[in-house]
Order: C-alpha cells, then structure tokens, then sequence
C-alpha cells in the first residue's frame, strides 16, 4: 500500500483529470481516524483515508478502464463510475467515503489524481469524460 505521510505542512500538490483545478492533499488526524483533507480554493473536503487503498483494490478487481463519473453531492453519479462507487452501500465502508455533510462528492474529482501521483493508477487527461485504471 502506497504511503499517506503528507501533511498540511508538505500536501501533495495535484491537478484534476483535465489539469483545469489545482487542490492539494493531505492527511490528517480527525476523532482518531485518518482523513485525506482536499483543499480546493477556500472549500476543503474530507474523505475516509480509506479511500486510496479500496479504490485501488476495485480497479484491480474490475481490471480495465473506469470512468470517473465526478459530480457533487448533490447531483447523481454516473452509474458504474468512481463516483458513484465512493457513495455506494456496496463499497468497503457502506456510503459515503466523503465526510463533511454537503461536500460528500467529488469523490471522482479529487482521489483520482491521488492514485496517480501515488503510482496506483494511469490516469486520462482529457478535457472531458476522463476514466481510471489499476496500475
């Protein structure tokens, strides 16, 4: 399993899939849990830590292109996307792997370029539709 030893001192510093937003990434320590901390702008969005281990085993399983589907919580998620699975109650936690109420999405957008700066997965670049695979 790829190393989360970033801190809010030393973030990652990533793009989106079409390189449009630039955010960065952390890990932090919340009520004893893990939480990968996106900063984006002024909006900072938590997920279960979690998350970067399980996604990789589920593209390792499916074994091919994933689209990643990004929408926010509010909006639905593309069926048989990365979105869509980071909200599912068939995922590893059950629901949502996003932990601030009303910035739960967006999971397609910001743990995807994690994954590929972390070595887990190759990653489209494209302007739109961009999809995910297991390295």
């Amino acid at each position: 399993m790829a190393k989360l030893d970033r801190t809010r001192a030393n973030p990652w510093r990533l793009k989106t899939a079409p390189g449009t937003s630039e955010f960065t990434a952390h890990v932090d320590e919340i009520d004893g849990k893990p939480v990968l901390v996106c900063t984006v702008g002024k909006t900072v969005l938590l997920y279960d830590a979690r998350c970067v281990g399980h996604l990789h085993a589920m593209l390792k399983t499916v074994g091919d292109w994933v689209e990643l589907g990004g929408a926010d919580e509010q909006e639905p998620a593309t069926d048989g996307s990365v979105e869509a699975w980071g909200r599912s109650p068939a995922n590893p936690v059950g629901g949502w792997y996003g932990l601030k109420k009303g910035f739960r999405g967006g999971f397609g957008v910001y743990v995807p370029p994690l994954l590929e700066a972390l070595g887990l997965c190759e990653l489209e670049h494209n302007a739109r539709n961009n999809r995910m695979r297991a390295k």
